[in-house]
């Protein structure tokens, strides 16, 4: 079991006090804070190992081409993938894109990309991009009242002419978890590829892409205790092999002529000049850090604390929440609005209490639109979360009804 206490101690940022108050960080769902080995790898690596990779002989260059290698390593074994498989980019969002510009050119008129409503922008717009340059369409799954997936509306959009079914593995707004297997099998059935975007799921749970059988899965560092500016695109072998180069440059290639240019080797045709070194090595120590809590452990805890979070703000009248309500199909993650308050307005008061929680659309302006609303408030839970952080946010939730008068 985790002891979110005992965790807490090993994160600076729970030094830090706002407006003289204690942090409660709430918004884990955008960005996590960071333990004090990973943010100690950085500096270790700037300090002893500093260096371009893969283009020296030198001893520093040397250390850090392995340093790198090895977090690409640690990062292929946290989700089951071989080191080839794992293409290092800045964040999730990078990756979806770089699968959406090679694909495209394999798209014809009439082809169809299937996503769903809940999507973050992240996982719409690449794709619109992607199918006007040719004349093929984006569709979308839509959901039930509950929250979850439309399953029988999505496998029946499903036809000869979808060439890829991309979807969030758990909603940034509901909390919910998709059925992930069950949507790869029935893509499988047409031939579809399939991208799952796992930026709020691989931080959270085990994750293991072999077994699930998608194409594609993407996540972003700085939401799991890695830095930002790197993240991680996993691609299965043969499908990236095949692939064309996303960008041109250094490192790319095997050969280069002033009349053509031949290409690296897995993964490095992905990773055209110089990459986010250090990004990687930290990445790697947040993996290590993960890995030593345990990822079941760290799903056991946010259910139970999601468990709690619903029942206690349930007690407040006047306030709505969005998704489903078991938690064995939900994320760590509760958007919920007061009616008759903007949700910035909820946020602010917080904040004046060292609640930080997330306002607005959630980069995902279509699934406001379903819920009827403009935006929400967002609270997300990570692993120093505790009890004591929800019961703040409810008596936070009560000053807010008592200050705006409702």
């Amino acid at each position: 079991m985790i002891d979110p206490n005992v965790i807490k101690k090993d994160f600076p940022i729970f030094q830090v006090k706002i407006h003289d108050k204690p942090v409660i960080y709430l918004d884990n769902a955008a960005t996590v804070q960071r333990p004090a080995s990973v943010i100690n790898s950085i500096k270790e690596f700037y300090e002893t190992s500093n260096a371009n990779v893969a283009r020296t002989v030198h001893t520093l260059g040397e250390k850090a081409t392995k340093a790198y290698e090895d977090a690409r390593k640690k990062v292929a074994d946290f989700i089951g993938a071989l080191p080839e498989e794992i293409i290092f980019t800045r964040n999730a969002t990078e990756a979806i894109n770089l699968v959406a510009n090679c694909l495209s050119g394999e798209l014809k008129p009439g082809d169809e990309i299937l996503t769903t409503v809940m999507e973050h922008h992240s996982n719409i717009v690449p794709w619109q991009l992607a199918t006007k340059k040719v004349g093929a369409a984006v569709k979308y799954a839509d959901i039930l009242p509950d929250g979850t997936l439309h399953k029988e509306l999505m496998w029946h959009m499903m036809n000869n002419r979808t060439k890829l079914v991309t979807f969030t593995h758990v909603s940034n707004v509901l909390g919910t978890i998709n059925p992930v297997k069950d949507i790869i099998k029935a893509a499988n059935e047409f031939g579809a590829l399939t991208l799952i975007d796992a930026a709020q799921s691989v931080p959270h749970m085990p994750i293991n892409v072999k077994e699930l059988d998608c194409d594609f899965l993407v996540f972003s560092g700085h939401k799991m205790l890695g830095p930002t500016g790197i993240g991680v695109l996993y691609g299965k072998k043969e499908i990236l092999e095949q692939m064309p180069p996303f960008l041109a440059g250094g490192e790319m290639i095997r050969e280069v002529t002033l009349e053509k240019t031949t290409y690296n080797d897995l993964p490095h045709k992905f990773e055209a000049g110089t990459p986010n070194i250090a990004g990687a090595v930290a990445l790697g120590a947040a993996v290590d850090y993960l890995k030593g809590i345990g990822m079941d452990n760290v799903r056991k805890h946010e259910q139970e604390l999601t468990e709690y979070a619903l029942s206690r703000l349930k007690e407040i009248p006047q306030l709505e929440i969005y998704g489903p309500t078991d938690v064995e199909i939900r994320g760590g993650v509760v958007s919920f609005n007061i009616k008759g308050v903007h949700p910035h307005d909820v946020a602010q008061i917080l904040d004046s209490e060292g609640i930080a929680i997330r306002s607005g659309h959630a980069c995902a302006m279509p699934l406001m639109k379903k819920l009827g609303v403009e935006s929400v408030c967002r609270a997300s839970f990570y692993i120093y979360n505790t009890k004591d952080d929800v019961d703040a946010l409810v008596k936070g939730l009560l000053k807010v009804k008592a200050v705006m008068k409702i």
